[in-house]
């Protein structure tokens, strides 16, 4: 069974910030789960470098668009390095393979008929890539921009989108999942029912992007070229390889609300006039807002997540995304909702779950943790099928959530079942021998569980445990995975305490 995951490719015209941060963490915890059940899986991500606003910012410096595009692209490529993201290709659209497969799609197309020449005139707005309706405005500006488009009248080349608006609605009624969640579908079905209109598919007068094959003084509009890297990366990511037998087909997209005209309804008819099948889901998830506006570079009020990172380690910030806002909704972000669940969840919750069940380990039973006797009263399978439908599901909050409970529910034990109290009562030897290996057995669970989240601390915590640590099968989250053995230790802290002063800084 094969799991293939994509995010968008990301406009290199500035540095990243942490919307873009939100969208790797979650496909990145999608591929390593789906790693951990056994299945090959793929993972794409990569930027989108022939945007318009690309040539104009490289032109502003004095710069070719490709001599900027290679400076800018370093900070991209760190983004994925610096969350630790386990993805198998960084695309880049100027990349040769890409742009060739792109020529090869559209003629395709164009030899098919689905493709024809006229005449756009009309509104476009640089900040989205996007030809724009008076309708779509606000105050004659573009809602997300906040900006006013500019008037384009051209000649080119068009994409015959309204002669699939049956086979799409087709599609939406056959496929219920098709695209999640169900409202996100419905408003894509709206938009196909209201009526299709074509679209270009190539730009005039300007030298900066893939030419189309059959008339190369004009190029491939900006999003075509972006959408086609879901499939051209597959054609050319491994030397000598062609992956798309083997992918394609389970190809999951994750995307922000802001396209998803451009993945819900251009794309899969494109697809379609190409002679691929279309994708198997598309996930659309919500904005990160910061003071209740979406985080955006032109409106200046971005957090870099590298920042972040160098403050509070990068399974904090991975974990902070996908805990802090129910992944599909929108959601608040501060650095105070971080250094708030950092303390209390990650350093309270679970840091100190580890540090006081080691520590009586080594204290009452002097670092050896016995054999399992009995079934565990944590209910594992229940728990490690929950957890798997809620990411089968893409709903990567509520499987965090089912997490969660189960650490609340160890430190109760911990609680309820007082160790330090039966440890006084030679007699009791067996139940706190009971009570330590439930703590410990549990822990491991919940760190496999939490590996695709928070991957370095999961290996910390199985360490620490003197547990395995180099499988992270998601079959191992059973009663009684963890295994006798010596020498554990009091662990150090998993997430020290950071000053408020530091973080603010």
């Amino acid at each position: 069974m094969a799991f293939y995951v994509t995010t968008p490719i990301y406009y290199i015209n500035s540095t990243p910030h942490i919307g873009n941060a939100y969208t790797t963490i979650a496909a990145d915890v999608l591929a390593r789960h789906h790693r951990q059940r056994g299945e090959e899986t793929f993972f794409l991500t990569g930027t989108d470098e022939h945007a318009s606003k690309v040539a104009r910012v490289a032109e502003e410096e004095g710069l070719e668009p490709k001599v900027f595009a290679d400076r800018m692209v370093k900070h991209w490529q760190e983004l994925p390095r610096r969350l630790n993201a386990s993805h198998d290709f960084f695309i880049r659209t100027t990349d040769e393979g890409h742009k060739q497969f792109v020529q090869e799609f559209l003629q395709r197309i164009y030899e098919n008929g689905d493709i024809y020449a006229g005449t756009y005139a009309g509104l476009y707005c640089v900040g989205c890539e996007a030809f724009k309706t008076e309708a779509e405005l606000v105050d004659g500006r573009c809602p997300e921009h906040g900006i006013e488009p500019e008037w384009i009248e051209e000649k080119n080349y068009f994409f015959r989108l309204s002669a699939y608006q049956e086979r799409l609605l087709e599609l939406y009624d056959q496929r219920s999942d098709f695209v999640l969640p169900t409202f996100r579908a419905n408003e894509a079905r709206s938009f196909i029912a209201g009526g299709l209109e074509d679209f270009s598919v190539s730009r005039a007068g300007q030298p900066w992007g893939v030419p189309i094959p059959w008339d190369e003084s004009q190029v491939t509009y900006v999003w075509v070229d972006a959408l086609i890297n879901y499939v051209s990366a597959l054609a050319y990511a491994r030397d000598g390889e062609d992956l798309r037998d083997r992918f394609w087909r389970d190809v999951r997209h994750l995307i922000g609300k802001d396209i998803l005209r451009f993945h819900c309804v251009f794309w899969p008819a494109l697809l379609l006039a190409a002679g691929y099948d279309v994708p198997r889901q598309l996930f659309v998830h919500g904005f990160l807002l910061l003071d209740e506006r979406k985080i955006s570079k032109s409106v200046g009020n971005t957090i870099d997540p590298l920042d972040l990172i160098d403050v509070y380690g990068v399974d904090p910030v991975r974990f902070y995304v996908l805990r802090a806002v129910s992944f599909g909704q929108d959601g608040n972000a501060s650095i105070d909702g971080l250094h708030e669940r950092y303390e209390r969840e990650l350093g309270n919750d679970l840091g100190n779950l580890l540090s006081r069940t080691t520590a009586m380990i080594a204290r009452y039973r002097d670092g050896r943790l016995p054999s399992a006797t009995d079934v565990s009263p944590w209910a594992i399978d229940a728990f490690r099928n929950e957890v798997a439908s809620h990411l089968d599901a893409f709903d990567l909050t509520g499987a965090l959530e089912t997490i969660w409970q189960l650490v609340r529910k160890l430190n109760q034990h911990v609680e309820t079942s007082a160790p330090w109290q039966l440890a006084k009562d030679e007699a009791r030897r067996s139940e706190l021998d009971r009570v330590l290996y439930d703590l410990a057995d549990g822990l491991c669970s919940i760190a496999i569980a939490l590996a695709p989240y928070l991957p370095e601390t999961a290996l910390r915590i199985l360490a620490a445990l003197g547990q395995p640590a180099e499988d992270l099968a998601w079959e191992r989250i059973r009663p009684g995975t963890a295994v006798e053995t010596e020498g554990i230790e009091p662990a150090q802290p998993l997430f020290p305490r950071i000053e408020p002063t530091t973080a603010a800084a």
